[in-house]
């Protein structure tokens, strides 16, 4: 049944070339864009090595001045 759907929706969207694994690399791509740890993804996914997990950190890159500037409001007083 779920094959059957997937081929469906496969065809519906011209991308026979789709896999159903490509959902799950989507999946973890965008945990990884919304911050999700190396450990986070690894216990997502079922990766035994946290090298697996690395795979899916490509989403994070250039994120760095939006790091930066998170960690310069952390580092700003607080009005009292």
């Amino acid at each position: 049944m779920l094959h059957t759907a997937w081929r469906k929706a496969r065809a519906a969207a011209a991308r026979e070339d789709l896999r159903i694994h490509d959902l799950r690399h989507t999946g973890a791509t965008m945990a990884a864009m919304t911050g999700a740890t190396l450990a986070e993804l690894q216990a997502r996914l079922g990766h035994s090595t946290v090298a697996a997990a690395l795979r899916y950190q490509h989403a994070a890159q250039g994120r760095d001045a939006e790091i930066a500037a998170k960690l310069s409001d952390l580092a700003r007083p607080r009005d009292a």
